[in-house]
């Protein structure tokens, strides 16, 4: 340790100071401001600059955020400088401390592309649209719309479109574009996708950075199978073991919190087990915020949505009668309501636990059609799942006896049953609205749905000032 101390804190040569300065110069490559290494000494600057890059500028439990990744505690920043500096080679302790992601090295690439685009002059809003432009219509603005979409990576270049009508080639341009950016891909250019269109790069370059920024709080990859949720892209992915990023073993839709009071959290954990045919107990808050209030207007309410009043813990509580005074004892805790297993039941026939203190599980849904949606904020705050059965045949691949039929006979059981994973697989819910979609390979954005991005970036601006 004293050998190390000496080796970061030995004098640098000129060399080094000089190489030094060249990689603060470029610091906003990966996302970072320049302007931070520019004060005091140049061995106490790229110290900092290491740091940040490898673990970020703002904690992420000041966000709220409740992911670890990389120790704060500099230890491996000073380990790998001092290795850097005895080598003669800075850039070394660069390549070793930068998020090891390959989504990190995608988006700085898009990071670089789209700098060019914000420097780049004659960016301006597109031709109006009163309302909306349906394929086949005419439009005075095809030729500024053809060049925005080449611009941006939808349309070839050499692409031939027709004059003053919006058809062909355009069209499905367009809904490549709508795709990108979490939109209705139907080719109708509404007011959402005008507002898309017109958002300036120097935005999306804010996007990428703070993208970029979160990458550095996210735990390392291990070789293990892992379960990863990006919210704002409403999209899962799992990858088998040692798997490349790029090439997810499965992939769905999700349905998560909604913005205005339930938000899904972002945290890591590790899932253990899977539920079929669980019972849904319905938690305090929506207990007397909207099944108690329905069920006092409407005695059938609780048969109606296969619901019952039990007392006591456990799937074998016993039922009690729909009293008042039954309600009344469910509103103080005294007693529990609960959904019974089946086909109306709001967890749909299967949940994925991962333990954690937030409550929040993976689960199925009956409410199926909320998945054609574009914008998928309706839950209170866990995370359905677009293919249950795939999800529950992924994470028991590595029991025989759970193949594809029986899987789909326990989700069609009698009753409930729990099923324990051979290995915990860790779970991510993470919150990245750019991002290279593993699905396509192509960048995609969403909107800032729970005002994260907004937070991060008045948090990184706070922090220039103190």
């Amino acid at each position: 340790m004293a050998s190390r101390a000496a080796e970061v804190n030995a004098p640098w040569t000129e060399g080094l100071k000089a190489e030094a300065r060249t990689i603060l110069d470029s610091a906003a490559n990966d996302g970072l401001d320049a302007d931070d290494y520019r004060s005091g000494a140049v061995e106490e600057a790229f110290r900092r600059y290491l740091r940040h890059l490898h673990v970020g500028r703002v904690r992420p439990r000041d966000l709220g955020f409740g992911v670890t990744g990389a120790p704060g505690d500099g230890a491996a920043v000073d380990a790998a400088l001092a290795s850097a500096v005895a080598a003669g080679q800075l850039q070394n302790a660069v390549r070793a401390l930068a998020p090891a992601l390959a989504q990190y090295r995608q988006l700085r690439d898009a990071l670089a592309r789209y700098r060019l685009l914000a420097a780049a002059p004659g960016w301006a809003a597109l031709a109006p649209i009163s309302k909306k432009l349906e394929p086949g219509q005419p439009y005075a603005g095809v030729a500024g719309l053809r060049e925005r979409m080449v611009v941006l990576g939808d349309l070839p270049g050499d692409a031939t479109v027709a004059t003053g009508h919006y058809e062909g080639a355009l069209v499905e341009a367009v809904r490549r574009f709508q795709s990108r950016h979490g939109l209705d891909a139907d080719g109708v250019i509404g007011r959402g996708t005008q507002a898309a269109l017109n958002v300036p790069p120097a935005q999306r370059v804010r996007q990428i950075e703070l993208a970029m920024e979160r990458l550095r709080w996210l735990p390392p990859r291990s070789s293990r199978p892992v379960i990863a949720i990006n919210i704002p892209m409403f999209r899962l992915w799992a990858w088998d073991a040692g798997a490349a990023e790029s090439v997810p073993a499965l992939s769905m839709e999700v349905i998560v919190g909604r913005a205005v009071r339930t938000q899904t959290p972002v945290f890591a954990d590790e899932m253990t087990h899977l539920i079929f045919r669980p019972y849904w107990n319905v938690p305090r808050s929506i207990l007397r915020n909207e099944v108690l209030p329905a069920a006092l207007r409407d005695p059938g309410y609780l048969a109606r949505h296969d619901m019952e009043i039990v007392s006591g813990p456990g799937d074998d509580a016993k039922p009690v009668a729909a009293t008042p005074e039954a309600f009344e004892a469910a509103r103080a805790g005294a007693l529990r309501v609960r959904q019974r297993p089946g086909p109306k039941n709001s967890l749909g026939l299967v949940k994925f636990i991962f333990p954690n203190d937030d409550n929040v599980y993976l689960h199925g849904t009956p409410a199926r059609e909320l998945f054609a949606r574009s914008r998928r904020d309706f839950s209170h705050g866990c995370v359905r799942v677009q293919n249950p059965p795939a999800l529950a045949q992924w994470l028991l691949k590595d029991q025989s006896a759970w193949n594809a039929e029986r899987i789909a006979a326990a989700m069609e059981g009698a009753k409930s049953q729990q099923v324990n994973l051979s290995a915990p697989v860790p779970v991510l819910l993470y919150y990245l609205t750019a991002a290279v979609s593993p699905d396509d390979g192509m960048l995609h954005f969403a909107e800032d749905i729970y005002g994260h991005d907004a937070a991060l970036d008045r948090a990184l601006k706070a922090r220039r000032y103190r």
